[in-house]
């Protein structure tokens, strides 16, 4: 399931969310890794600046729900959070996993075989600068559209530069609860695919809202089998778990 230019996006069935976090601590390599391990081929993951504008694996704009740090992840450098235990609170097994750059998760990726939904997971006020960055480390790491990569973003802003400045990379945009406008901003980001949190989507022509548009429907984050079973007959084309081995074979 790779991106080959614009309109060849084919949707993975299954993507590890923030790698596979009900297996592992999210936005690590570790999870990188257990996602791999689940048997699924592609994984999602969040992209956020460090201090020194470097894109680190972070979902949050605060470091105490995933780390035994305190404070903003905008306060340190890539090095700095690289040196922070990421893993503990998971698990006391995962003791000293460290917040990775995008770098080290790219080149896991390419270790591993694994496609990339790359969220591009702005602090307010750097949502260009965010996207900027993130260009320019796929392009150091020569990561092209050919690549299986899709570029996703809530931040409309974030995706406008990717449109902008590497347009040929495939481009989703995320929602949650339809908010007004959501048509008009897919359409003008060039958007191949809508992902919908799953509790928006009550009924089979909630997703037909998105594929009757000519996007590819997808969604997150599905962690029960009978609720994913659901969606797929709705006709859900993608949908991101915590819990890959818990959907396998739908």
């Amino acid at each position: 399931m790779t991106s080959t230019g614009p309109g060849r996006f084919v949707a993975p069935r299954l993507i590890g969310h923030r790698g596979a976090a009900a297996l592992a601590p999210e936005n690590t390599l570790a999870s990188i890794r257990a996602a791999a391990e689940s048997g699924v081929s592609w994984i999602e993951v969040d992209a956020k600046l460090a201090r020194d504008r470097v894109p680190v694996l972070m979902h949050d704009a605060t470091l105490e729900r995933t780390t035994t740090a305190q404070g903003p992840v905008a306060d340190l450098t890539a090095a700095e959070l690289g040196r922070l235990d990421a893993g503990s609170r998971f698990d006391p097994r995962f003791a000293g996993e460290p917040v990775p750059t995008l770098v080290q998760c790219l080149a896991e990726c390419r270790a591993l075989g694994l496609g990339l939904d790359l969220e591009i997971k702005p602090d307010k006020g750097s949502e260009a600068a965010t996207a900027a960055a993130v260009l320019a480390v796929l392009d150091k790491a020569g990561w092209t559209a050919d690549d299986p990569i899709l570029i996703t973003s809530f931040a409309i802003q974030s995706l406008r530069v990717v449109r902008d400045y590497a347009p040929t990379f495939q481009r989703g945009l995320l929602i949650w609860k339809f908010p007004e406008g959501w048509q008009d901003a897919a359409r003008d980001l060039g958007a191949v695919a809508v992902i919908s949190d799953h509790k928006s989507l009550q009924t089979a022509d909630d997703v037909a809202r998105i594929a009757d548009g000519g996007w590819i429907p997808m969604t997150y984050t599905v962690n029960d089998r009978a609720r994913a079973a659901e969606l797929y007959a709705w006709g859900i084309d993608g949908i991101v778990t915590d819990d890959p081995p818990a959907l396998r074979g739908l």
